[in-house]
């Protein structure tokens, strides 16, 4: 199936029924079909055939999304930036990729403007919500085209998204997701998240230039109803989900934290509720248990990366538990077991697949795995080697056959010729009560080489000592891989989509190396 596919067999099967909310308004499934089909045959008669690239710069908002539905109806490869990301990333994502048409809302016009003249491939541009002066708005520049829908051919390997990388080690690379690729990423969520007879209600509160906007297309093809939400802000979220009886939404760990915060939380109902997908980053474990005695048995792990979309392997619901109990902390610090269209094995250094236990890079195979980077093939051959998606993440699986991720392979610690992994420490700092998040990072030493190092992001009210943390992580985990050195911090610098930017931590202490421990 092509992407478009999706949403019109929705389409097809609850015309009449509500595609998308969002505050007052409704959209219907007509509506936003036949509002794809207009903005789809604008772009092809304005010249724009399969291959060219489109963007949609806006917060979470209908038609935007809709805009993105009718670049993909087109034929065009679609390039998600986001409102949130700083202009001159996204400047750098539309030039690097060769962006030749830009939606936009009228939010933004100020700043686009100062940039077009730095986007000099752009050849179309539309306000969303607003004739301006330089851009029609999309109800002129879209009225005079038919609602029917066009003829595209399309074939699988045609590329539908070049999504940016977190940028969370570097710049970002183009990551080409094809309609095969997005169809293995539908189809193995469809799987894991069943609905037997009701149509689904997806809140989309994440970012819809990142994973909550493709989460929307599976309740789409059900025709079931999206309600988008134009930030994850908890008295917003949880007002939503109560207001249209939610089954269904992704957060990151981070944002789960603080509607765990939000007083009164227990007194909630959450009965509607059959998915609370998390993933992104790391999830504390204790956390993870509190947030199921809060919403229910329905918490999901998601794992995968924007080179292999979203669903390498899942912890369902069900799997949170064992013999109708909490099931133990080594199955809920996994990311569950590999979907059902993906091979997924550890490889050691040579490529040779490890038996369960060994710890050796997580690889991939299968259809989900993306087509490459834009125009970097040496950077693709890199990643991609044999038939293997080297994700540059580090694991195991054990007895059972669940996944653990120990860490990136690039955020490994190397102290006194000891490995490191940050994500073990993690776990330990984020036990403690006082501890709304962490990272663990390594930090210059003169004689190790590297020293670990604790920056920490403490609960609104609460207060500890870096002493309480390292007497914590030693009692734990032993003096070798307890930090060294605790640093507390308003926030964590994060990207849109809440990981942690840990290159920018890093880049704080290895300035010039002056900083020693």
């Amino acid at each position: 199936m092509a992407i478009i596919d999706f949403f019109d067999r929705g389409w097809g099967t609850n015309p009449r029924g509500v595609a998308y909310v969002q505050g007052e308004r409704a959209c219907s499934f007509q509506e936003a079909g036949e509002l794809s089909c207009r903005l789809a045959n604008g772009l092809i008669a304005a010249g724009f055939g399969k291959g060219a690239k489109a963007a949609v710069w806006a917060g979470n908002d209908v038609t935007a999304w809709i805009c993105t539905l009718g670049i993909w109806r087109a034929g065009l490869t679609w390039i998600p930036v986001s409102g949130h990301s700083p202009p001159e990333n996204s400047q750098f994502i539309l030039d690097q990729f060769d962006c030749e048409v830009l939606f936009f809302t009228k939010a933004y016009k100020e700043v686009i403007d100062a940039l077009r003249p730095r986007l000099p491939k752009i050849r179309l541009l539309v306000c969303i919500d607003a004739d301006t002066e330089w851009a029609p708005s999309l109800t002129t520049w879209s009225a005079d085209h038919p609602s029917t829908v066009p003829r595209v051919d399309y074939d699988m390997e045609d590329v539908v998204a070049i999504s940016a990388t977190g940028g969370t080690t570097g710049l970002p690379k183009g990551v080409m997701n094809t309609h095969r690729s997005m169809q293995t990423y539908f189809a193995q969520y469809m799987i894991a998240c069943a609905y037997p007879s009701e149509r689904p209600v997806n809140l989309a509160a994440a970012p819809m230039t990142h994973t909550a906007g493709l989460l929307s297309i599976p309740c789409t093809a059900r025709g079931g109803t999206v309600v988008v939400i134009e930030k994850p802000d908890p008295k917003l979220l949880l007002d939503a989900i109560a207001r249209h009886r939610i089954t269904e939404f992704f957060l990151p760990p981070t944002v789960i934290y603080r509607l765990l915060d939000v007083p009164g939380i227990e007194e909630r109902d959450f009965s509607s509720l059959r998915y609370l997908l998390y993933g992104a980053a790391p999830m504390s474990v204790d956390k993870l248990k509190r947030a199921i005695e809060v919403f229910g048995p329905v918490m999901m792990e998601g794992y995968g990366q924007t080179e292999a979309p979203a669903s390498i392997a899942f912890l369902t619901p069900s799997e949170h538990f064992v013999d109708g109990k909490l099931a133990p902390d080594e199955r809920l610090s996994s990311v569950g077991r590999p979907c059902p269209l993906v091979r997924v094995e550890i490889l050691n250094e040579e490529g040779e697949v490890l038996s369960r236990g060994e710890t050796g890079e997580i690889c991939v195979q299968g259809d989900l795995v993306m087509k490459g980077y834009y125009k970097a093939p040496e950077q693709t051959a890199k990643t991609i080697v044999d038939g293997w998606l080297h994700t540059g993440d580090i694991g195991h699986f054990d007895a059972e056959g669940y996944l653990h991720i120990t860490d990136r392979k690039k955020d490994m610690i190397i102290s006194g010729g000891f490995n490191v992994y940050p994500s073990e420490v993690e776990q330990v700092i984020w036990s403690h009560p006082a501890v709304q998040d962490c990272a663990v990072i390594g930090v210059p030493h003169e004689e190790w080489g590297e020293a670990v190092k604790a920056v920490v992001e403490l609960n609104v009210g609460h207060s500890t000592t870096p002493e309480e943390i390292i007497a914590l992580c030693k009692d734990r985990l032993g003096s070798v891989k307890a930090p060294k050195s605790v640093d507390f911090v308003a926030t964590l610098p994060r990207s849109p989509v809440g990981k942690v930017l840990k290159k920018d931590l890093r880049e704080r202490y290895w300035q010039g190396e002056q900083r020693k421990i």
